[in-house]
């Protein structure tokens, strides 16, 4: 995934200047977490709170936890503490960014 990095366990994905500069990368951020092995940390860092995205992770059954950084920078770091299925990955595409 564009904007993405590994350290260990952990990925780190950047999307600031992609969504500033009108790119939606939601379903790419969704499918880049349900290929994730489990037990992977995510820090995704926005522009902006980015409450479609915490849908959707939530909608997989992760929880988030939401910094705000300073203007122009949210992070949400979650946890993949299972395997995602297709009924939960259907919810999350519905949904918008």
């Amino acid at each position: 995934m564009q904007g993405a990095r590994k350290e260990g366990n952990k990925a780190i994905i950047d999307v600031r200047e992609r969504i500033l500069n009108g790119e939606h990368p939601r379903n790419e951020i969704f499918d880049y977490v349900k290929e994730a092995p489990v037990g992977t940390i995510f820090e995704i860092h926005l522009p902006r709170r980015g409450q479609p995205i915490i849908t959707g992770l939530e909608s997989f059954g992760m929880n988030v936890i939401v910094d705000d950084m300073g203007p122009g920078h949210f992070r949400l770091t979650s946890v993949k503490l299972a395997e995602i299925n297709a009924s939960q990955t259907a919810e999350s595409s519905n949904t918008k960014c």
